[in-house]
């Protein structure tokens, strides 16, 4: 069997797989675990590897990698990385506080986005007081840019809702791949909207999508600091991207906007796909522990680099 004629064959059945897990995932009952809940026996997991220093490990082979569950070694059936297609929901905050920065985004998004392979799709939601879906799932990256650039702002900020709207949609769009949502905003809410934090986890673990929060600069006085500091039920975005196994991206000068957005995108695009077979079953009833690390040569997990990952999952 030739090569390519093998990666061909090994890309489809990774489709498949993710066709079959990516529809039924669910959050367990404790808010404070970042499990799912799968009816086949197939578990993937998504990881990102870091070094101590926050650089990326981009270039890791299957036999680096050791996954186990509730403590048990598991055999990786399944490993890739950025072969399978992504679909990104990128959430943005149209509130009074982005106004000046909508423009360099624009063009941050336009060079980001084309970064991304032909066949990964990606879908616009905006938000203010409210979230809606601007642009369906597309491989246009241009048409993208283009949104951004017409958009105008006003409103307050609803985070909450934007993460929730998105995270609601990837769960209900057809599975086609890896789930990523991407939500620009400086991050200052003023509105806590319908969905609180454990809501938003849910739903996002649920849909099996990754958090990333490209943070960007904005215009709020301390006025609107104090009133945003003292508005119950904000979502706490470091915790979703935590629960998910995602990353907060700070863009501290927007004269760095576009290189930042660029390293997100490619820190999505290097993030491992593991997999393996459970021997666990839903009669059981409870959750199941995840532990992805590296092979003891490239030293101590949390010490001397760090696993993104999600952290459990229950069989039902």
């Amino acid at each position: 069997m030739s090569t390519i004629w093998r990666n061909t064959l090994r890309l489809s059945v990774l489709i498949v797989f993710v066709a079959l897990f990516s529809r039924i995932p669910v959050l367990a009952q404790n808010p404070d675990q970042t499990v799912i809940r799968v009816d086949v026996n197939l578990v993937l997991v998504d990881a990102t590897v870091k070094t101590k220093a926050g650089q990326i490990m981009a270039d890791l082979k299957q036999d680096a990698f050791e996954l186990r569950e509730d403590g048990a070694a598991q055999k990786i059936e399944v490993f890739s990385r950025d072969e399978l297609p992504l679909n990104v929901a990128l959430v943005l905050d149209l509130s009074d506080s982005i106004g000046p920065f909508l423009g360099p985004l624009r063009d941050a998004a336009s060079t980001a986005l084309a970064a991304l392979k032909p066949e990964d799709e990606v879908a616009l939601f905006t938000f203010s007081t409210e979230a809606e879906l601007r642009v369906p799932f597309t491989n246009d990256k241009t048409e993208i840019a283009r949104q951004i650039n017409s958009f105008h702002v006003g409103g307050a900020t609803n985070i909450n809702d934007g993460i929730f709207v998105a995270a609601k949609y990837l769960l209900n769009a057809p599975p086609k791949g890896r789930r990523v949502i991407i939500l620009i905003s400086d991050d200052v809410g003023t509105d806590a909207g319908g969905q609180g934090t454990r809501d938003i986890v849910t739903e996002s673990i649920a849909a099996d999508a990754v958090l990333y929060n490209l943070k960007i600069p904005g215009y709020n006085p301390p006025t609107t600091l104090l009133a945003a500091s003292m508005i119950p039920g904000l979502v706490n975005i470091r915790r979703v991207t935590d629960q998910t196994g995602g990353e907060i991206f700070d863009v501290q000068d927007v004269a760095h906007l576009d290189a930042v957005f660029r390293a997100l995108i490619q820190r999505i695009k290097t993030r491992y796909t593991l997999g393996y077979y459970t021997k666990a079953n839903g009669a059981e009833g409870k959750p199941h522990k995840l532990d992805v690390r590296l092979t003891s040569s490239f030293g101590k997990k949390g010490h001397d680099y760090v696993v993104l990952a999600k952290s459990g999952y229950y069989v039902h």
